[in-house]
């Protein structure tokens, strides 16, 4: 049965938070706000501060950007427990958490092309209404959920980009015995509807989401969950973008029989047009304020924080 209580929540000695960035890019003014504001949460709670590197994505993942994130985080003021988890060294962890939701039947192989997944829905009733995830994509219309005559390995060897999807209506009938569902987890931040204290969330709002690919092993949602729970991390702090995806985490905690962390959503640094900043659209950089001669102490005082001590 799942542990779903927070991780020791008064026991301040093994307390931990992580600020845990992707090197696909430079870091900007957003990422430096959630270092500064996981940094001030771990230190009032008497807590340990990790780094963690997420670099499942090897295609975009560069060496400049992993040594760009510790120089930001250095001129900053933020320092780091001394291990720091460097998410490509886990791909076997992540597989091996890959089997045991296998084991419980609750996975299937996928090798819809998006442009099949379309042309699928354009064929549905309503095709214009069709329900979106809280990212606005469109559900996964269920193409290979029922194809259980076909072979994973046979389509891992025929160089068919083949996916991993859950079976959501699966994995919640198997969160209701387990006693888990509604599925709750604990806010001490506030969500982007003002959620806050014990919120309440459906991960069937995801639908049959994608936990790994050929080309990669593992995915957002399934490596998150394994590094937090390898790491014991107790409290996550990231912004509220990711609110909603804490439906997947917690149901995935759940059937891996994880500790369950305490949560805390912030707000998120937005540009002038109000849209959030986001390295594809090349906001400013840190390391180009750094350039420009823009010092740590102005950054800290833009975004409302302290000098470090």
């Amino acid at each position: 049965m799942a542990n779903h209580n927070p991780q020791n929540p008064g026991d301040k000695a093994s307390l931990r938070f992580r600020f845990a960035p992707s090197p696909n890019g430079w870091l900007h003014l957003g990422h430096a706000y959630s270092a500064l504001f996981t940094q001030r949460a771990a230190r009032a709670a008497g807590a340990e501060l990790l780094l963690r590197i997420e670099d499942i994505d090897q295609t975009r993942s560069r060496p400049e950007f992993s040594n760009g994130i510790r120089e930001d985080m250095d001129w900053l003021g933020i320092h780091f427990a001394p291990d720091v988890r460097i998410q490509s060294n886990h791909f076997a962890d992540y597989e091996k958490a890959l089997d045991q939701l296998a084991d419980l039947g609750i996975l299937y192989t996928c090798a819809a092309t998006r442009k099949q997944i379309d042309a699928e829905i354009s064929t549905r009733k309503n095709p214009d209404n069709w329900p979106r995830d809280p990212d606005g994509s469109p559900l996964y219309p269920g193409i290979w959920r029922d194809r259980s005559d076909d072979n994973y390995a046979r389509l891992m060897k025929s160089g068919v980009p083949v996916a991993i999807r859950l079976d959501m209506t699966k994995a919640v009938a198997l969160l209701k015995t387990r006693n888990a569902f509604p599925l709750t987890f604990e806010e001490q931040g506030i969500g982007p509807d003002g959620q806050t204290g014990q919120v309440q969330l459906d991960p069937q709002i995801w639908g049959d989401v994608v936990l790994a690919r050929k080309d990669t092993p593992t995915s957002y949602h399934l490596s998150v969950v394994v590094d937090d729970a390898d790491q014991g991390i107790t409290h996550i702090t990231r912004g509220q973008d990711l609110f909603f995806a804490t439906a997947i985490h917690r149901l995935l905690q759940i059937l891996l029989d994880f500790p369950e962390p305490v949560y805390c959503h912030h707000r998120l640094i937005r540009a002038g047009d109000d849209r959030k900043l986001s390295k594809s659209a090349m906001d400013a950089s840190l390391k180009s304020l750094r350039q420009s001669g823009t010092s740590a102490d102005e950054v800290r005082h833009m975004l409302g924080f302290d000098r470090p001590d």
